[in-house]
């Protein structure tokens, strides 16, 4: 057995094996914890005490991905930035992330005004109503629908990881990429330290989408995203013989746990340690043959899925306050979406998504 051991020699962004199943991994992951995130969305209208939640712990998701976008970015850029400009820099990561951003507020304005067990509420207007998808168009927070729980983005909830993951990304571009990992170890520390504060006073870790817990996404982003740099800086990579079906395991191990006393306690632990140790073992992990179209499908659906899902959401909120269906209907109607809802996905990736980033990259 490999496992325990540390990879010191420099990983480069090359084309072999080795660093192919390092990424295919990991993108497999991603795609699991996206589609936890959506059975997380629709299980929290029926259970909003998460505590009776059995998957009340799939927001923790997003701390998963803030992590693995540190190790990638500094996979990615680290050797690169001083060879480009800070302009490619941050067109290459519009590219990347924007089309989504815009497709997804898009969905989420049709499924508002064309909810069929719900009609769009009077105050909204043409003029709020525009400002509001203006305002999500570009990122900007705009908090004002209190029957959406005053979300940051009111179309499209999870954009408000998006709008940190900007941050984190300008933070990179303009600082992070020169800094010294030892001083990227001390800047994570204090980050941990917000982190640690944020989760006591809150009880949980689940803020930074509504006006009322905005700066608890900050200390979300801040220590995960340095934790997933400083993986990679200092080589933290395991060797193992998991193989994606175990840290697929080890994943719906954190994001499926059962509510306890000391909940924000636990939550902080498996930020600060679980996720970086699962990231390291993923980057090393080996890949075999048979699971690596898995992987691939897994990897290329997360963002899609993530950023198309949520108006539906919505949707199904209306509905069961409407009809409420017995639990024999509810869990067909539930199982039946996550399916939908992937592939819907899988369609805004090929017909929107992947055209629009090779026609911007073409003309730029």
């Amino acid at each position: 057995m490999e496992t325990g051991t540390m990879i010191t020699e420099q990983v480069q962004p090359a084309k072999s094996p080795a660093n192919r199943q390092h990424f295919e991994i990991l993108d497999g992951l991603r795609g699991i914890a996206a589609v936890v995130v959506v059975i997380f969305h629709f299980m929290e209208v029926v259970f909003p005490d998460y505590s009776k939640n059995f998957a009340g712990r799939g927001f923790l998701a997003v701390d998963f991905f803030f992590c693995l976008s540190g190790f990638v970015i500094a996979y990615a850029y680290d050797d690169r930035m001083a060879k480009m400009s800070i302009k490619d820099f941050f067109r290459a990561r519009l590219i990347r992330l924007h089309p989504l951003v815009i497709l997804g507020t898009v969905m989420g304005l049709i499924t508002f005004l064309f909810d069929p067990f719900m009609a769009p509420p009077a105050a909204y207007g043409f003029g709020k109503t525009a400002l509001i998808l203006l305002t999500s168009f570009l990122l900007i927070p705009f908090p004002v629908m209190p029957e959406r729980y005053f979300n940051l983005f009111s179309f499209n909830a999870p954009s408000w990881s998006l709008f940190w993951e900007y941050v984190a990304n300008i933070f990179y571009g303009l600082i992070l990429w020169r800094v010294n990992r030892y001083v990227l170890m001390v800047l994570a520390f204090v980050a941990a330290i917000a982190l640690g504060f944020t989760a006591y006073r809150a009880g949980n870790l689940m803020g930074g989408w509504g006006k009322d817990s905005f700066t608890d996404g900050c200390a979300r982003l801040s220590y995960s995203f340095l934790a997933g740099m400083l993986i990679y800086r200092f080589r933290l990579i395991i060797r193992s013989r998991l193989g994606f079906p175990g840290l697929t395991l080890l994943l719906l191990i954190a994001l499926f746990l059962p509510y306890f006393p000391n909940n924000w306690a636990v939550e902080l632990f498996v930020v600060l340690f679980y996720f970086p140790l699962l990231i390291s073992l993923g980057a090393g992990a080996r890949l075999v043959s048979s699971l690596q179209r898995l992987c691939v499908f897994s990897g290329k659906i997360s963002y899609p899925l993530y950023m198309t899902h949520y108006g539906f959401i919505w949707i199904f909120a209306h509905y069961l306050e409407t009809c409420k269906p017995d639990q024999t209907t509810l869990t067909l109607v539930i199982t039946a979406s996550v399916v939908i809802l992937i592939g819907i996905g899988w369609g805004a990736m090929k017909l929107f998504d992947e055209p629009i980033r090779n026609y911007l990259k073409r003309k730029w």
